[in-house]
C-alpha cells in the first residue's frame, strides 16, 4: 500500500474512528483519500452525513493529525494497524454491513489468517459450570487446531482464553477499548499474556476509553472472525445473545451448552437450542459438525 494513503487513512481513523461503511461515500471517488484535505466543509458534511460544525471540527482535526508520526508512534506501543487492505485483514469481516476500517493489533497478526476459529461467549457472571463445560469442550478443539476467539471480558470470556492457552491452543482477544486503556483491570495479567504470546485486536484507536456502546460493536467482530459460536451460560437479554444475532445474520454455526433448568444463566442457551442451535456437551460434537460440512463440500 502507498505510504501516503496509509498515513491519510490512519489520520482519518484517529479523529473519526468509524466503520468502513461510514467512509464509503467519502472514498467512492477518492480511494486514496487524496482529496480529503481539500474538500469543503459542506461537502464533507454531506459525504459523512454529519452536521456542518462537526465536519468543520473533523477537517481541522484531520489536518492536524496528518502530521502525527503514526508509524513510529504505534511501533513504540507495539501496535500494528491493519487496514481493510492489509494482507492480514480477515476477508470474513468484509462480509459485515459495517466492517472495521482499521484493526489495531498487538501480538501475532498472522493468527488472523487461521481458517478454523470458534468464538466462545457467555455471561460475565458465568459460574463454575461454564468453566467445567469449557474444560471438557475446548481442549478437543484446540488439539485439532481450532483457534478460540473471545472478548476478554470478566467471566466466560476470560475462562475461554485461559482454557485455550492452558490446553496448548491459540487465542484472539477482541477488545472494546483502545490499547492505552485495557479493560477490565481484573484481566490485566491475562491481557498481557495474550498480547505477548497470542493476539489482541480492537477497532478503536489507542486513546479510546471503554464505553458501554463499544461492546455491542465489538461483538460483531468476534462473530465475524469465526466460523461458529459456542455459548455457555447467558441470560436471554444480554450482550452474549447480541453476538449470536450477528452470527445468525451471517450464516455462522451456533452451538449452545445445555444447563441447569433452574438457573437463569441457562435460559439463553436453552432459548437458542429451541430456535435451532446445536446442543453440545463435548468437543467432538463440534468437530463432527465441521467434518460433515467438509464432506458435503
Amino acid at each position: 500500500m502507498d505510504k501516503l494513503f496509509v498515513q491519510r487513512l490512519n489520520a482519518l481513523h484517529y479523529v473519526y474512528p468509524k466503520p468502513l461503511n461510514r467512509l464509503s461515500k467519502l472514498m467512492a471517488d477518492d480511494e486514496e483519500l487524496e482529496k480529503l484535505s481539500r474538500r469543503s466543509v459542506l461537502e464533507l458534511a454531506f459525504l459523512l452525513n454529519v452536521k456542518e460544525q462537526q465536519a468543520h471540527d473533523l477537517k481541522k482535526a484531520y489536518t492536524e493529525a496528518l502530521d502525527i508520526p503514526f508509524e513510529s508512534l504505534y511501533r513504540k506501543y507495539k501496535i500494528t494497524p491493519i487496514s481493510f487492505l492489509h494482507p492480514h485483514y480477515p476477508k470474513s469481516l468484509l462480509e459485515l454491513i459495517d466492517p472495521p476500517a482499521i484493526l489495531y493489533a498487538k501480538g501475532r497478526t498472522e493468527l488472523l489468517l487461521v481458517p478454523q476459529k470458534i468464538a466462545v461467549i457467555g455471561s460475565r457472571k458465568a459460574s463454575s459450570y461454564s468453566r467445567k463445560a469449557m474444560d471438557t469442550i475446548l481442549p478437543v478443539l484446540t488439539q485439532h487446531e481450532f483457534l478460540i476467539v473471545s472478548g476478554l471480558a470478566k467471566g466466560a470470556d476470560a475462562m475461554a482464553h485461559e482454557i485455550a492457552i492452558n490446553s496448548g491452543g491459540e487465542t484472539i482477544a477482541v477488545a472494546g477499548s483502545g490499547f492505552l486503556h485495557p479493560y477490565p483491570k481484573e484481566n490485566m495479567a491475562l491481557n498481557i499474556i495474550i498480547e505477548e504470546k497470542f493476539l489482541s485486536i480492537t477497532e478503536y484507536p489507542p486513546y479510546m476509553q471503554p464505553k458501554r456502546w463499544n461492546f455491542p460493536m465489538r461483538n460483531r467482530i468476534i462473530s465475524g472472525l469465526s466460523c461458529g459460536v459456542l455459548v455457555t451460560e447467558a441470560q436471554v437479554k444480554s450482550g452474549t445473545l447480541s453476538t449470536i444475532e450477528h452470527a445468525l445474520d451471517h450464516g455462522k454455526d451456533v452451538f449452545a451448552v445445555p444447563g441447569d433448568i433452574f438457573s437463569g444463566l441457562s435460559e439463553g442457551p436453552h432459548k437458542l437450542i429451541s430456535e435451532g442451535a446445536k446442543p453440545v456437551w463435548n468437543g467432538d460434537q463440534i468437530l463432527d459438525e465441521y467434518r460433515q460440512l467438509r464432506a458435503e463440500k
